[in-house]
Protein backbone atom coordinates (compact mmCIF):
# COMPACT_ATOMS: atom_id res chain seq x y z
CA UNK A 1 0.00 0.00 0.00
CA UNK A 2 1.50 3.43 -0.89
CA UNK A 3 2.48 5.76 1.94
CA UNK A 4 1.39 8.89 0.12
CA UNK A 5 -1.91 9.82 -1.49
CA UNK A 6 -2.77 12.14 -4.28
CA UNK A 7 -5.03 15.09 -3.55
CA UNK A 8 -7.89 13.42 -5.44
CA UNK A 9 -7.56 10.20 -3.40
CA UNK A 10 -7.35 12.13 -0.11
CA UNK A 11 -10.43 14.21 -0.97
CA UNK A 12 -12.37 11.09 -1.92
CA UNK A 13 -11.62 9.45 1.45
CA UNK A 14 -12.53 12.62 3.31
CA UNK A 15 -15.87 12.87 1.47
CA UNK A 16 -16.64 9.33 2.63
CA UNK A 17 -15.73 10.35 6.19
CA UNK A 18 -12.95 7.74 6.17
CA UNK A 19 -9.61 8.23 7.98
CA UNK A 20 -6.54 8.94 5.89
CA UNK A 21 -3.52 7.06 7.29
CA UNK A 22 -0.99 9.47 8.78
CA UNK A 23 -3.51 12.31 9.16
CA UNK A 24 -5.95 13.39 11.85
CA UNK A 25 -9.51 11.95 11.72
CA UNK A 26 -12.01 13.97 9.59
CA UNK A 27 -13.72 15.50 12.64
CA UNK A 28 -10.38 16.72 14.00
CA UNK A 29 -9.05 18.20 10.73
CA UNK A 30 -11.40 20.34 8.65
CA UNK A 31 -11.89 19.11 5.12
CA UNK A 32 -11.09 21.47 2.27
CA UNK A 33 -12.88 20.03 -0.73
CA UNK A 34 -12.20 21.27 -4.19
CA UNK A 35 -14.73 23.24 -6.19
CA UNK A 36 -15.56 20.10 -8.14
CA UNK A 37 -16.30 18.15 -4.95
CA UNK A 38 -18.42 20.98 -3.53
CA UNK A 39 -20.55 21.10 -6.65
CA UNK A 40 -21.03 17.33 -6.54
CA UNK A 41 -21.90 17.07 -2.85
CA UNK A 42 -23.90 19.88 -1.14
CA UNK A 43 -22.57 21.23 2.15
CA UNK A 44 -24.90 19.78 4.79
CA UNK A 45 -24.64 18.22 8.20
CA UNK A 46 -24.13 14.52 8.49
CA UNK A 47 -26.82 12.61 10.39
CA UNK A 48 -26.03 11.07 13.74
CA UNK A 49 -26.74 7.64 12.30
CA UNK A 50 -24.12 8.05 9.54
CA UNK A 51 -21.61 9.42 12.05
CA UNK A 52 -22.12 6.44 14.32
CA UNK A 53 -21.69 4.06 11.42
CA UNK A 54 -18.50 5.72 10.18
CA UNK A 55 -17.11 5.87 13.70
CA UNK A 56 -17.65 2.15 14.10
CA UNK A 57 -15.51 1.61 10.98
CA UNK A 58 -12.42 3.39 12.22
CA UNK A 59 -9.42 1.02 11.87
CA UNK A 60 -8.18 2.03 15.32
CA UNK A 61 -11.38 0.72 16.98
CA UNK A 62 -12.86 -2.02 14.82
CA UNK A 63 -10.55 -2.75 11.86
CA UNK A 64 -12.35 -4.55 9.08
CA UNK A 65 -9.20 -5.89 7.36
CA UNK A 66 -5.51 -6.07 8.31
CA UNK A 67 -3.53 -3.06 6.95
CA UNK A 68 -1.38 -5.26 4.79
CA UNK A 69 -4.42 -6.66 2.93
CA UNK A 70 -6.09 -3.33 2.18
CA UNK A 71 -6.44 -2.47 -1.54
CA UNK A 72 -5.71 0.87 -3.04
CA UNK A 73 -7.31 3.87 -1.25
CA UNK A 74 -10.00 4.52 -3.86
CA UNK A 75 -11.07 0.86 -3.96
CA UNK A 76 -10.99 0.81 -0.15
CA UNK A 77 -13.41 3.71 0.00
CA UNK A 78 -15.81 2.09 -2.44
CA UNK A 79 -15.70 -1.23 -0.58
CA UNK A 80 -16.38 0.34 2.82
CA UNK A 81 -19.17 2.46 1.37
CA UNK A 82 -20.90 -0.62 0.02
CA UNK A 83 -20.72 -2.23 3.45
CA UNK A 84 -21.94 0.92 5.16
CA UNK A 85 -25.06 1.46 3.07
CA UNK A 86 -27.02 -1.58 4.32
CA UNK A 87 -26.16 -0.76 7.93
CA UNK A 88 -27.28 2.85 7.52
CA UNK A 89 -30.47 1.77 5.76
CA UNK A 90 -31.22 -0.69 8.56
CA UNK A 91 -30.84 2.00 11.18
CA UNK A 92 -32.90 4.63 9.41
CA UNK A 93 -35.67 2.46 7.94
CA UNK A 94 -38.86 2.27 10.00
CA UNK A 95 -40.90 -0.91 9.60
CA UNK A 96 -44.62 -0.22 9.57
CA UNK A 97 -46.63 -2.55 11.84
CA UNK A 98 -48.90 -5.04 10.13
CA UNK A 99 -52.56 -4.14 10.75
CA UNK A 100 -54.30 -6.69 12.98
CA UNK A 101 -57.99 -7.28 12.53
CA UNK A 102 -60.00 -6.98 15.70
CA UNK A 103 -60.94 -10.28 17.32
CA UNK A 104 -63.32 -8.84 19.93
CA UNK A 105 -66.49 -10.81 20.42
CA UNK A 106 -69.60 -9.87 18.53
CA UNK A 107 -72.26 -8.06 20.23
CA UNK A 108 -75.55 -9.82 20.76
CA UNK A 109 -77.25 -7.84 17.96
CA UNK A 110 -74.40 -8.64 15.59
CA UNK A 111 -74.49 -12.30 16.51
CA UNK A 112 -78.16 -12.52 15.64
CA UNK A 113 -77.56 -10.90 12.26
CA UNK A 114 -74.35 -12.75 11.44
CA UNK A 115 -74.44 -15.63 8.94
CA UNK A 116 -74.90 -19.04 10.58
CA UNK A 117 -72.08 -21.50 9.95
CA UNK A 118 -72.96 -24.79 8.31
CA UNK A 119 -71.63 -26.65 11.35
CA UNK A 120 -74.19 -25.04 13.64
CA UNK A 121 -77.10 -27.06 12.30
CA UNK A 122 -77.45 -30.48 10.79
CA UNK A 123 -78.45 -30.48 7.11
CA UNK A 124 -81.17 -32.97 8.11
CA UNK A 125 -83.15 -30.16 9.80
CA UNK A 126 -84.08 -28.73 6.37
CA UNK A 127 -84.47 -32.12 4.65
CA UNK A 128 -87.78 -32.10 2.73
CA UNK A 129 -88.22 -35.82 3.40
CA UNK A 130 -87.85 -35.23 7.14
CA UNK A 131 -90.43 -32.43 7.07
CA UNK A 132 -92.82 -34.56 5.02
CA UNK A 133 -92.42 -37.47 7.44
CA UNK A 134 -93.13 -35.28 10.46
CA UNK A 135 -96.32 -34.02 8.80
CA UNK A 136 -97.66 -37.59 8.66
CA UNK A 137 -96.96 -38.66 12.26
CA UNK A 138 -99.64 -39.22 14.87
CA UNK A 139 -99.35 -37.80 18.39
CA UNK A 140 -97.50 -40.76 19.90
CA UNK A 141 -94.98 -41.15 17.06
CA UNK A 142 -94.40 -37.40 16.99
CA UNK A 143 -93.61 -37.44 20.71
CA UNK A 144 -91.22 -40.35 20.19
CA UNK A 145 -89.39 -38.58 17.36
CA UNK A 146 -88.96 -35.42 19.43
CA UNK A 147 -87.52 -37.37 22.37
CA UNK A 148 -84.69 -38.75 20.19
CA UNK A 149 -84.22 -35.75 17.90
CA UNK A 150 -80.65 -34.78 16.90
CA UNK A 151 -81.53 -32.37 14.10
CA UNK A 152 -79.56 -29.50 15.71
CA UNK A 153 -76.73 -29.25 18.27
CA UNK A 154 -79.20 -28.77 21.14
CA UNK A 155 -79.81 -32.51 20.99
CA UNK A 156 -76.30 -33.01 22.35
CA UNK A 157 -76.54 -30.54 25.25
CA UNK A 158 -80.06 -31.16 26.57
CA UNK A 159 -81.02 -33.49 29.39
CA UNK A 160 -84.58 -34.05 28.17
CA UNK A 161 -86.55 -32.96 25.13
CA UNK A 162 -89.78 -31.26 26.26
CA UNK A 163 -92.71 -32.19 24.03
CA UNK A 164 -95.39 -30.21 25.87
CA UNK A 165 -97.88 -30.33 28.73
CA UNK A 166 -101.59 -30.03 29.34
CA UNK A 167 -104.68 -31.41 27.62
CA UNK A 168 -104.21 -32.13 23.88
CA UNK A 169 -107.98 -31.85 23.49
CA UNK A 170 -108.14 -28.40 25.04
CA UNK A 171 -109.37 -25.40 23.05
CA UNK A 172 -106.42 -23.19 23.99
CA UNK A 173 -102.77 -23.41 22.95
CA UNK A 174 -100.12 -21.38 24.78
CA UNK A 175 -96.75 -21.32 22.99
CA UNK A 176 -93.53 -20.29 24.71
CA UNK A 177 -89.95 -19.88 23.60
CA UNK A 178 -87.93 -22.85 24.89
CA UNK A 179 -87.54 -25.04 27.98
CA UNK A 180 -85.67 -23.61 30.96
CA UNK A 181 -83.35 -25.33 33.40
CA UNK A 182 -86.12 -26.92 35.47
CA UNK A 183 -88.03 -28.04 32.37
CA UNK A 184 -84.85 -29.56 30.94
CA UNK A 185 -84.23 -31.42 34.20
CA UNK A 186 -87.78 -32.81 34.50
CA UNK A 187 -88.78 -33.08 30.84
CA UNK A 188 -92.02 -31.10 31.40
CA UNK A 189 -93.14 -27.77 30.01
CA UNK A 190 -93.50 -24.67 32.22
CA UNK A 191 -92.78 -26.23 35.62
CA UNK A 192 -90.36 -23.60 36.95
CA UNK A 193 -91.15 -20.17 38.36
CA UNK A 194 -92.39 -18.99 34.96
CA UNK A 195 -94.70 -22.04 34.86
CA UNK A 196 -96.14 -21.19 38.24
CA UNK A 197 -96.88 -17.65 37.08
CA UNK A 198 -98.49 -19.04 33.93
CA UNK A 199 -100.76 -21.23 36.04
CA UNK A 200 -101.83 -18.12 37.96
CA UNK A 201 -102.57 -16.35 34.66
CA UNK A 202 -104.68 -19.31 33.51
CA UNK A 203 -106.63 -19.37 36.76
CA UNK A 204 -107.35 -15.66 36.36
CA UNK A 205 -108.84 -16.50 32.92
CA UNK A 206 -110.89 -19.36 34.40
CA UNK A 207 -108.71 -21.97 32.66
CA UNK A 208 -106.45 -24.84 33.71
CA UNK A 209 -103.79 -26.78 31.87
CA UNK A 210 -105.34 -30.09 32.93
CA UNK A 211 -108.67 -29.35 31.25
CA UNK A 212 -108.58 -26.42 28.82
CA UNK A 213 -105.03 -25.69 27.73
CA UNK A 214 -102.12 -27.31 25.99
CA UNK A 215 -98.67 -25.73 26.40
CA UNK A 216 -95.77 -26.11 23.97
CA UNK A 217 -92.60 -24.29 22.95
CA UNK A 218 -90.96 -23.18 19.72
CA UNK A 219 -87.89 -25.22 20.72
CA UNK A 220 -88.16 -28.66 22.30
CA UNK A 221 -84.67 -28.50 23.85
CA UNK A 222 -83.13 -25.98 26.21
CA UNK A 223 -80.49 -23.66 24.72
CA UNK A 224 -77.32 -23.52 26.85
CA UNK A 225 -77.55 -20.90 29.62
CA UNK A 226 -81.08 -20.03 28.45
CA UNK A 227 -79.72 -17.99 25.54
CA UNK A 228 -82.00 -16.88 22.71
CA UNK A 229 -82.89 -19.51 20.09
CA UNK A 230 -80.84 -19.48 16.89
CA UNK A 231 -82.33 -19.53 13.42
CA UNK A 232 -81.27 -23.11 12.53
CA UNK A 233 -82.66 -24.35 15.85
CA UNK A 234 -86.04 -22.77 15.16
CA UNK A 235 -85.96 -24.18 11.64
CA UNK A 236 -85.31 -27.67 12.98
CA UNK A 237 -88.07 -27.53 15.60
CA UNK A 238 -90.89 -25.67 13.83
CA UNK A 239 -92.12 -28.75 11.91
CA UNK A 240 -92.80 -30.43 15.28
CA UNK A 241 -94.89 -27.52 16.55
CA UNK A 242 -96.70 -27.21 13.25
CA UNK A 243 -97.65 -30.89 13.39
CA UNK A 244 -98.78 -30.51 16.99
CA UNK A 245 -101.08 -27.64 15.99
CA UNK A 246 -102.46 -29.74 13.14
CA UNK A 247 -103.32 -32.55 15.56
CA UNK A 248 -104.72 -30.32 18.32
CA UNK A 249 -108.26 -28.94 18.34
CA UNK A 250 -107.05 -25.43 19.11
CA UNK A 251 -109.50 -22.52 18.89
CA UNK A 252 -107.17 -19.72 20.10
CA UNK A 253 -103.39 -19.48 20.29
CA UNK A 254 -101.58 -17.27 22.79
CA UNK A 255 -97.96 -16.55 21.85
CA UNK A 256 -95.81 -15.91 24.92
CA UNK A 257 -92.94 -13.60 24.02
CA UNK A 258 -91.20 -12.32 20.91
CA UNK A 259 -89.69 -15.59 19.68
CA UNK A 260 -92.97 -17.46 19.91
CA UNK A 261 -94.87 -14.71 18.08
CA UNK A 262 -92.30 -14.16 15.36
CA UNK A 263 -91.72 -17.89 14.91
CA UNK A 264 -95.40 -18.68 14.42
CA UNK A 265 -96.19 -15.64 12.26
CA UNK A 266 -92.86 -15.74 10.37
CA UNK A 267 -92.34 -12.01 10.77
CA UNK A 268 -89.72 -9.78 12.38
CA UNK A 269 -92.23 -7.25 13.68
CA UNK A 270 -91.39 -6.08 17.23
CA UNK A 271 -93.52 -7.53 20.01
CA UNK A 272 -94.67 -4.05 20.98
CA UNK A 273 -96.36 -3.73 17.58
CA UNK A 274 -97.89 -7.22 17.66
CA UNK A 275 -99.46 -6.71 21.08
CA UNK A 276 -102.96 -5.26 21.11
CA UNK A 277 -103.85 -6.88 17.77
CA UNK A 278 -105.44 -10.14 16.71
CA UNK A 279 -103.16 -12.08 14.41
CA UNK A 280 -103.87 -15.42 12.74
CA UNK A 281 -101.92 -18.64 12.28
CA UNK A 282 -103.41 -20.85 9.55
CA UNK A 283 -106.81 -19.33 10.23
CA UNK A 284 -106.56 -19.68 14.03
CA UNK A 285 -106.75 -16.39 16.01
CA UNK A 286 -103.43 -15.62 17.68
CA UNK A 287 -102.90 -13.17 20.55
CA UNK A 288 -99.40 -11.94 21.46
CA UNK A 289 -98.33 -11.11 25.00
CA UNK A 290 -95.23 -11.13 27.21
CA UNK A 291 -93.55 -14.33 28.37
CA UNK A 292 -94.07 -15.15 32.08
CA UNK A 293 -90.28 -15.15 32.57
CA UNK A 294 -90.26 -11.54 31.39
CA UNK A 295 -92.94 -10.69 33.95
CA UNK A 296 -90.78 -12.13 36.72
CA UNK A 297 -88.17 -9.53 35.82
CA UNK A 298 -90.64 -6.76 35.00
CA UNK A 299 -93.72 -7.22 37.21
CA UNK A 300 -94.90 -3.72 36.33
CA UNK A 301 -96.03 -5.07 32.93
CA UNK A 302 -98.50 -7.57 34.41
CA UNK A 303 -101.30 -5.08 33.72
CA UNK A 304 -100.43 -5.14 30.01
CA UNK A 305 -100.52 -8.93 30.01
CA UNK A 306 -103.94 -8.94 31.62
CA UNK A 307 -105.22 -6.66 28.85
CA UNK A 308 -103.87 -9.11 26.28
CA UNK A 309 -105.49 -12.08 28.01
CA UNK A 310 -108.83 -10.29 28.15
CA UNK A 311 -108.55 -9.75 24.38
CA UNK A 312 -107.97 -13.48 23.97
CA UNK A 313 -111.08 -14.23 26.06
CA UNK A 314 -113.17 -11.88 23.91
CA UNK A 315 -111.93 -13.52 20.72
CA UNK A 316 -112.73 -16.96 22.13
CA UNK A 317 -116.21 -15.81 23.18
CA UNK A 318 -116.85 -14.55 19.64
CA UNK A 319 -115.90 -17.96 18.24
CA UNK A 320 -118.41 -19.63 20.55
CA UNK A 321 -121.31 -17.54 19.23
Amino acid sequence: MPDTFTDEQRQFLQLLRLPVPGEAPPEMAPVKPSAKAVSAVPNRSVSAQTTSVSASMRPAETPVMPPESLPRPVEEGVSVLRNAVPATATLSTAVAPTPVRSTSPLSKAEALQAPVLATQASPSSADPQRITRIATLDWRDLNSMVSTCQACPLGETRKHAVFGAGNPRGSWLFVGEAPGAEEDRRGEAFVGRAGQLLDNMLRAMGLSREKDVYIANILKCRPPNNRDPLGPEVQACMPYLQRQIDLLQTRVIVALGRFAAQGLLQVDTPLSQLRGTTQHYQGIPLIVTYHPAYLLRNPIDKRKVWEDLKRALRVFAELQN
